[in-house]
């Protein structure tokens, strides 16, 4: 192999908790593997109904009678609840990703996607993208987290846009499964993908004592950020907000080095505990 080949499996060696389920989690779990890795998947976070459920159905019955122009999506939870409600998205309406990694959630579970922002992944940047676009009054179903703030809605409607901001969900943290505890605290993973603010969140809650050489990567500096604020030392930031760049992050450099810890409990191979009930 050439010094400028990169090795077929470049992860190979590496044990990486993926930390949330669903058809997310299975295709990031398939990607790490295909690079040679072992994928633990274990959600830290999954979303709870909205305190008034009824709205969302409302609102997702008007979207499949075919009253919006537009969807908005600005997270892969809200992806996640749309498959949970089995929503149906006409072709007349058009639907508007805030970056590569809700595309690629709304892609997974064959939603289409006819917008991600070009240039800024947030909330501004597709807003700023959409009013560029839309010169004339849409009617627009915008659904957001129960903490987001309104900053597309406002946006939107500041440009004339008839907006239908709803609640879609709530963040709820979910506790680790006892294997992947034990594998965070022994060394045995050697690095936890950080997909999101409230993911940091919970990493930095569920494993207080995370060993030096666990490489904590978060996906894009957005989520770095977020995850800094919350407390939680990242050492790989992956350059665009996507799963392969994060990915490709890990790929570049060596594994960690394994711990006493690790290397005396045995290896049982590739961990699959997705739990992705709604």
């Amino acid at each position: 192999m050439s010094h400028d080949e990169k090795p077929a499996k470049p992860l190979s060696g590496w044990r990486v908790l993926v930390p949330r389920g669903g058809p997310w989690g299975d295709e990031v779990a398939a990607n790490l593997r295909s690079k040679g890795a072992v994928p633990v998947v274990s959600p830290l976070i999954n979303f709870a109904p909205p305190e008034d459920p009824a709205e969302l159905e409302t609102a997702l019955a008007d979207l499949a009678a075919g009253k919006f122009s537009w969807l908005t999506i600005t997270s892969a939870t809200t992806v996640d609840v749309l498959y949970a409600y089995r929503a149906k998205i006409p072709a007349t309406t058009r639907v508007a990703a805030v970056g590569e990694t809700t595309a690629a959630a709304l892609e997974t579970v064959g939603y289409p996607v006819d917008l991600v922002p070009d240039r800024d992944n947030s909330a501004a940047g597709m807003a700023e993208h959409m009013i560029a676009l839309e010169t004339e009054s849409r009617s627009i179903l915008a659904l957001r987290s129960e903490i987001a703030k309104p900053v597309l809605t406002d946006r939107l409607r500041a440009a004339g846009h008839d907006v239908r901001s709803v609640v879609a969900y709530r963040t709820v943290g979910v506790p680790a499964t006892d294997r992947a505890t034990r594998d965070v605290v022994n060394g045995r993973i050697n690095a936890v993908l950080v997909t999101s603010g409230s993911v940091a969140q919970q990493v930095r809650e569920q494993f207080p004592a995370i060993p030096d050489q666990t490489i904590i990567a978060a996906i894009g500096p957005r989520t770095a950020r977020d995850a800094g604020e919350a407390g939680l030392p990242i050492q790989v930031v992956a350059p665009k907000r996507t799963i392969g760049s994060l990915i490709d992050a890990l790929a570049a450099i060596p594994v960690p080095p394994a711990t006493p810890e690790s290397l005396a409990v045995p290896d049982t191979g590739s961990v699959s505990v997705s739990d992705d009930k709604k």
